[in-house]
């Protein structure tokens, strides 16, 4: 934690530097520069991207990988040059594509440049079905192969008298603490060894992804926690495995209660029924919004240098930067073991048995 809370220091005190160069250019020659725009600024960082953009011009490309109406089509995304407005045709196979803000069009035939309509919408190309290997989706494959990496040391670090040794002396405190705070009390000793990998899984997979987006000057950061899409899916794989593992009594206990008058059973079972749906999105929406709203807060506060058009800001702008950075290294956490605790508490209400009333 020392560690990173230097390196978001040091990230912090570089950015200020950029920052304030940055902006006396801008107060010298603000009636030639385009007004800063906060927004475009902050959902270009948090968004996903075919490409990992380290500093000024360079950029790590990766594989763009669409499937059209003529098959796979494949080729870097470097051969876009950093561009985002559609300006440059890439032609593949016969086929011509552009970069519209990160996102692939393929033109319609007889087209050679993109046109856009009122709303800024292509009116003369269409998306492929695109299965790229994102920063997302690159940054997804390397904490995986994280996981892999850790736990297979993890297990070869034990004496024959089952003492941990080396990284495992780190990763058996914290699978213990899966288990007996997480796991047992929600799920209860009968049931809970059934559920054991996946709520480690889950766990160690959120913190993971969620440090590697916390990282300074590391060029495979990204928002992964803050994809929506990737919080429903874990959301949805939890809802899935509840439901194919819940007991009659749960159905029972929900759609028709036992000890109510049946007009009360009528008027709760609808509610009760929408309440299970409900878990998934609460599961989704919390892990999306507070990793998001922590890159967001950050980056607006050193927008407002630009804002308000000051270099007396940018001191004031880093302090909270670096106070809510630091805050962030606890909330990756707190998150994991949030989803995790829900999850378990959503398997436990799944397991219950039948008991007097």
């Amino acid at each position: 934690m020392q560690i990173n809370t230097i390196k978001t220091l040091l990230l912090s005190l570089f950015l200020s530097i950029s920052f304030l160069g940055f902006a006396t250019e801008n107060q010298e020659d603000k009636k030639d520069e385009e007004k800063f725009n906060a927004s475009e600024l902050i959902f270009h960082h948090i968004g996903d991207s075919h490409s990992f953009h380290v500093a000024g011009d360079f950029s790590i490309p990766l594989p763009v990988i669409l499937w059209t109406d003529n098959g796979f089509v494949t080729f870097m995304s470097s051969e876009f040059q950093h561009d985002v407005e559609g300006e440059i045709v890439v032609e593949k196979n016969g086929m011509k594509f552009v970069n519209l803000h990160d996102k692939i069009y393929q033109l319609n035939k007889n087209n050679t440049a993109l046109k856009l309509d009122s709303e800024h919408h292509p009116s003369n190309a269409e998306k492929p079905f695109d299965i790229s290997i994102t920063k997302n989706v690159f940054s997804m494959f390397l904490s995986i192969l994280l996981l892999i990496l850790i736990f297979g040391l993890s297990a070869k670090a034990y004496t024959k008298d089952g003492v941990p040794k080396g990284i495992a002396k780190f990763t058996e405190p914290l699978v213990v603490f899966v288990r007996d705070d997480i796991a047992i009390p929600n799920i209860g000793e009968k049931n809970y060894r059934k559920f054991m990998p996946f709520l480690l899984t889950l766990f160690f997979f959120i913190w993971i992804n969620n440090v590697i987006g916390l990282i300074p000057f590391f060029p495979f950061s990204s928002n992964l926690s803050g994809n929506i899409a990737f919080t429903l899916t874990l959301a949805v794989i939890t809802f899935v495995i509840m439901i194919f593992n819940s007991k009659k009594y749960y159905w029972k206990h929900m759609l028709w209660m036992p000890g109510l008058p049946v007009p009360m059973k009528l008027f709760l079972a609808p509610i009760e029924l929408i309440g299970m749906f409900v878990k998934p999105i609460a599961l989704t929406i919390r892990l999306f919004a507070n990793i998001t709203a922590g890159h967001v807060i950050i980056l607006s506060l050193i927008s407002l240098i630009f804002i308000l058009e000051t270099i007396w800001l940018a001191p004031v702008s880093v302090i909270f930067s670096i106070f809510i950075s630091v805050i962030e290294i606890l909330v990756v956490a707190i998150q994991a073991y949030i989803f995790t605790l829900l999850s378990a508490l959503y398997f436990g209400q799944a397991m219950e048995e039948e008991h007097e009333h």
